[in-house]
């Protein structure tokens, strides 16, 4: 049976390398985005693998449940759902950061990712398979300063993936959280507000994580037998570690 995934922030990133390394296996693909353009980029370059692109903001519970009403039937029955969507806004201290960007993360990274959970998990449940696949951060485990409201969002996927996996004890839907740690992405970019360089700054002299990295982590816990979970996944590269505690000394 060909398979069906719907990866939500397919317009870069994690979410085209994902994009790619499912079709490469030949699923079926929606692939979502706020970008009309780059998602019909993604379409041509992974024909005449089958995709269907879906175009709305995660923040918009109306705009999901048009969107996804108004499926194909051929790619209606999701098999895997990728909560890719996301981003970081800003480094500032929490006295003195945008309060919009932490509305921006929050909707987004949190109410996003809730919206299209509770989209699809009741089909999910009536077809009784099904796999949702969240992308947490290590900033929801480790913080550091200006990680803030990020962290706060990403420390939510990471609490409520666990609490899926606890209400679906007893179906066969499995739940995973994958926490990247240094991966270079777009995502500095966004987070600098378009700065090229200063997000640049921070991957220089180390070997990061690549998109493609995480799509194939996230295809292997998908691809592993139906009776396996995968209940989160913390990586990070090798140039990457923990820091001591800090302490302001007098």
């Amino acid at each position: 049976m060909q398979k069906t995934v719907l990866i939500t922030g397919a317009t870069a990133g994690f979410g085209q390398a994902m994009a790619r390394r499912y079709a490469a296996e030949g699923w079926k693909i929606v692939i979502t985005g706020r970008r009309t353009e780059r998602l019909e980029a993604l379409q041509s370059e992974l024909a005449p693998a089958p995709v269907h692109t879906l175009c709305f903001d995660v923040q918009d519970k109306s705009a999901i449940d048009d969107a996804l009403a108004g499926l194909p039937d051929e790619f209606a029955k999701i098999d895997v759902l990728v909560n890719n969507a996301g981003l970081a806004l800003g480094l500032d201290p929490a006295q003195s950061c945008d309060l919009d960007d932490w509305e921006t993360m929050i909707d987004t990274n949190i109410k996003g990712l809730l919206y299209m959970t509770r989209a699809i998990l009741p089909g999910m449940i009536k077809r009784k398979r099904g796999h949702v696949v969240n992308l947490g951060s290590v900033a929801g485990t480790y913080p550091y300063p200006g990680g803030n409201c990020y962290g706060g969002t990403k420390a939510f996927v990471n609490h409520f993936s666990k609490n899926l996996i606890a209400d679906l004890l007893g179906t066969p839907i499995r739940v995973t959280n994958i926490e990247p740690g240094l991966c270079e992405s777009e995502f500095s970019i966004v987070r600098f507000g378009g700065d090229a360089d200063k997000a640049a700054g921070v991957y220089e002299g180390t070997e990061p994580i690549l998109p493609d990295d995480i799509a194939e982590i996230v295809y292997w816990t998908t691809a592993l037998p139906p009776h396996i979970n995968i209940n989160s996944l913390e990586v990070m590269p090798v140039d990457q570690g923990f820091s001591p505690f800090a302490i302001n000394r007098k």
